[in-house]
């Protein structure tokens, strides 16, 4: 897609549908213009926009005399707005008619439809924003828990460019003198000291390696903490999911082997948002269908970042427990693994309690009565504050971020060999840039 950036574009800027309100921006040399032509007092005088800057005024559209609409018009003047052009934004009625027919007015007066984040991108050409704090609008947009809009509002406001920002300045001066050196090879003078920039290499590595190490935990966040419920048949997965979601999301049976594919659904606990996977019993089956959900199970607790085993208290013995869970862990790698005694309303327990007591976290439930269910809330909070130790104050959240960092660690670590080796300073600089 070919941008033009010289014309005036207009977009609706709420979401689609019928509303209390719903808002129209225009951006461009042209915006005031064109809202002008429609834009009259309640007794339909001529509005003049033109002087108008960060100014908010209560009047209505109307189009040959005719009165579409009673509605408020905010102008924000060059270079004061989010676009760094005039902007015009109309706060109407959201009847869908109002929204089409104010749409094509302005487009019949001379504006272009906007292109998807074209007004972003108009802020980023005119240095309202750098790319990461552009690409960050997205991810506020789009953020559905507590957590992943203050990592989306930390990023829009330059927390994430200002710190690669200063790693770049501080290599940047030592390229230059490095640089510097060549115009006087011939003199043997070292303008940078190689000491001081070993060390400084080796501070910008161990930054950029968390950077990226945070990668996994921003993933996480900006998409939701994949949690997988896992177990044999009839262990209660579905039974748990439908309690942590307080809907009936998924089918209930006594019949071992109901849930033949994975159900997937969002939960948000204290501003973070978990997406809850339910899985098809861990057996072995002759039957075709229930096996792809099973191999679906392996597959989902693969890229999980949790895994909740849960198990059958009556069913199962420590020795039970501890041999699924050995044969589990090789399957989820680094993944977190929950176990979870369930139906502990049936009867005493307290001895098999104290026979399971040495697993580490081993949380003991009731899904059918609600038993314990904040615990395991509390419990998968917990598992997520320990996903985020170590990660610092900027956790990076963007796939092309994290690779382009990946890329300047393996440059970093040549300029640290180079370093060590008494690389001359040409290939030095080459590196570092």
């Amino acid at each position: 897609m070919i941008y033009q950036t010289g014309d005036t574009i207009v977009a609706l800027s709420t979401a689609r549908g019928t509303s209390a309100i719903a808002m129209i921006r225009l951006s461009g040399p042209l915006a005031k213009t064109i809202v002008a032509r429609f834009f009259f007092t309640a007794d339909l005088k001529p509005v003049d926009l033109s002087k108008h800057s960060r100014v908010a005024r209560f009047g209505v559209i109307a189009h040959e005399g005719v009165i579409l609409d009673e509605v408020i018009v905010t102008v924000f003047g060059m270079p004061h707005s989010y676009t760094g052009e005039d902007v015009v934004e109309i706060s109407c009625h959201g009847s869908l008619y109002i929204q089409q027919r104010l749409l094509q007015m302005f487009l019949g007066a001379g504006a272009r439809g906007a292109e998807p984040g074209e007004f972003t991108l108009r802020a980023f050409m005119a240095g309202r924003m750098d790319l990461s704090q552009a690409e960050a609008v997205s991810d506020l947009i789009s953020s559905s828990s507590a957590v992943s809009h203050q990592v989306a509002m930390k990023q829009m406001r330059g927390g994430f460019s200002e710190k690669i920002r200063l790693l770049r300045h501080n290599l940047v001066d030592f390229a230059s003198l490095i640089e510097l050196e060549l115009d006087f090879s011939e003199e043997d003078v070292e303008f940078a000291d190689r000491a001081d920039l070993l060390a400084l290499v080796d501070r910008i590595i161990a930054v950029v390696t968390q950077l990226v190490s945070s990668f996994e935990l921003g993933n996480v966040i900006k998409n939701g903490v994949p949690v997988a419920i896992v177990g044999k048949p009839n262990a209660g997965k579905s039974t748990l999911l439908n309690v942590l979601l307080q809907d009936e999301r998924a089918i209930v049976s006594e019949i071992p082997g109901t849930t033949r594919d994975i159900i997937e659904d969002e939960l948000v606990i204290d501003g973070v948002l978990f997406r809850l996977i339910d899985t098809a019993g861990l057996r072995t089956t002759g039957d075709v269908i229930e096996q792809i959900g099973v191999n679906r199970a392996y597959e989902a607790m693969q890229r999980s970042a949790i895994v909740i085993y849960l198990f059958d208290a009556h069913e199962y013995s420590a020795a039970d427990v501890k041999g699924d869970l050995e044969a589990l862990r090789p399957v989820i790698g680094s993944s977190h693994l929950l176990p979870v005694a369930n139906k502990i309303d049936r009867e005493d327990l307290s001895s098999l309690e104290s026979e399971l007591s040495d697993f580490p976290g081993i949380l003991f439930i009731s899904a059918k009565e609600k038993r314990n269910i904040e615990a395991l809330r509390n419990r998968l909070l917990e598992l997520f504050d320990s996903m985020a130790e170590g990660t610092g104050d900027t956790i990076v959240t963007n796939a092309r971020h994290a690779e382009a960092l990946k890329s300047a660690r393996m440059a970093l670590e040549k300029t640290r060999k180079g370093l060590t080796e008494g690389l001359p300073g040409d290939l030095l600089a080459l590196e570092i840039r």
